[in-house]
């Protein structure tokens, strides 16, 4: 194809862009085309895996506002699923977006080599609002890209190189970060990865001695425990009360570096602004993600206590990574944004609130059909309802979306299915939440016979 004719279908698309509303004809090309351009250029995969395909006809996410999706037709669907946790600010939260556009009006990246001032503020305020003398950050694009960069870090510190992880987790589907993972789905096509990891039992935290032990009885100096404070993707899985502070407790004793995943369950989630604090420990990496851009940018990143930044890092500033978008301008004036918001609204605090509401109603659903859902479970708004299987799950939550409600399972199945809404979701559209689920129990309780 010509580069004219590329030009001349990019002209539609930014069309569509900067068109405050479509023809029913555009939006009729549009679906068409989204469908046939992912299953030839994206993957035909994501066609069967999206149950906005499932239910026969295609949805596509054009609108967004507070705790809604909207779909190109207007659609509305509650959003349960949070991208996994990026919506904890709601969707285009009018503050942080006005921060983004004022940003953006005079600077978007950076040179690489003068100083962004916005890097600086956002490292000082992230040291701020994290316990402990947790100090030193270094900001990356994604989740996984973090989580390289602690594993990094926690060898470049120590000196060791083996790490503990626990079955279960999951970490990012970068090479290192995958093998830090604990699900055999993940890690199997890409064996071997990183050999010096051995996995433990999730909440067993004996388990994490006796492996740091007998890795040192025969001589192999460990790095690093990497954990999550709530499992996520196995299925919102809480660890026993006082497993984080025996984690930390072995982690000192071995002169091991303590790594704590808070990408998922940290800023607000939980109920409080880090899972960790939920036990009042301090880990000597944190990584952080997701709802750390206010859900408009992707920015991610790191922070460690100061003995970890040792003196071959400041001799090298670049040894770590020098990710080229790493800590840009506009998505740091984002995370700086979305720091202040949380702060002045209380975001903790009604994560808390509306999750202790929210998983009663959740409860009430599960005596009322006992036979279909197992278990309901979790913290604050990072919640999640296990059924008796995979299908009777996704058959739960193809009936949710049906009636506007978009959840999503964890660990590439649906018997266990996540509800993780924005902060800013209503207790009115809670409880319509629990009145659609219900009737979505209902009708998979009599397709399976339950």
């Amino acid at each position: 194809m010509s580069y004219e004719q590329v030009s001349k279908d990019l002209e539609k698309v930014i069309g569509y862009i900067h068109s405050d509303e479509l023809s029913d004809a555009e939006k009729e090309t549009m679906t068409k085309e989204t469908v046939e351009y992912f299953d030839t250029y994206v993957s035909p995969g994501w066609l069967k895996y999206r149950k906005s395909v499932s239910t026969n006809s295609a949805v596509l996410e054009w609108k967004d506002h507070d705790g809604i999706c909207e779909g190109l037709y207007g659609e509305e669907f509650i959003d349960c699923l949070g991208g996994f946790g990026i919506y904890t600010c709601g969707h285009r939260n009018s503050y942080i977006l006005d921060t983004v556009k004022a940003q953006l009006d005079h600077q978007a990246l950076h040179s690489q080599e003068l100083l962004d001032p916005l890097r600086g503020y956002l490292a000082k305020a992230v040291a701020d609002i994290t316990p402990g003398d947790l100090e030193k950050c270094f900001f990356t694009n994604g989740g996984a890209e973090a989580v390289e960069m602690a594993l990094k870090l926690a060898r470049i510190a120590t000196g060791g190189r083996w790490y503990i992880s626990t079955v279960g987790a999951f970490h990012g589907k970068s090479m290192g970060a995958i093998s830090m993972g604990g699900k055999g789905t993940y890690r199997v096509p890409y064996t071997p990865m990183v050999q010096q990891v051995q996995h433990v039992e999730y909440g067993n935290a004996e388990d994490t001695r006796k492996a740091i032990r007998n890795l040192a009885a025969v001589g192999e100096k460990v790095a690093a425990v990497i954990v999550e404070p709530i499992q996520g993707e196995a299925g919102v899985i809480v660890p026993p009360e006082g497993y984080l502070t025996k984690l930390r407790e072995i982690c000192d004793e071995y002169g091991v570096a303590l790594i704590f995943d808070e990408i998922q369950c940290g800023m607000g989630r939980t109920g409080t602004m880090w899972r960790c604090e939920a036990e009042g420990v301090v880990p000597d990496i944190m990584t952080f993600g997701k709802a750390f851009g206010g859900g408009i940018m992707p920015i991610t990143g790191i922070i460690c206590r100061p003995h970890m930044w040792t003196q071959e890092l400041i001799d090298n500033p670049w040894l770590l990574g020098s990710p080229t978008f790493g800590g840009n301008p506009v998505c740091c004036s984002a995370a700086l944004a979305t720091i202040k918001y949380m702060i002045d609204n209380d975001i903790p605090g009604q994560c808390k609130e509306k999750g202790e509401y929210l998983i009663a109603g959740l409860k009430s659903l599960q005596e009322k059909y006992p036979t279909v859902i197992g278990d309901v479970r979790g913290v604050g708004l990072m919640l999640a309802v296990e059924f008796a299987a995979s299908d009777v799950g996704y058959s739960v939550a193809k009936g949710l979306f049906a009636r506007g409600v978009m959840t999503a399972g964890t660990l590439v199945n649906a018997k266990c299915i996540r509800f993780e809404p924005s902060a800013v979701i209503t207790r009115e559209q809670i409880d319509t939440v629990i009145e659609r689920m219900d009737a979505a129990l209902a009708d998979t309780k009599k397709e399976f016979n339950l």
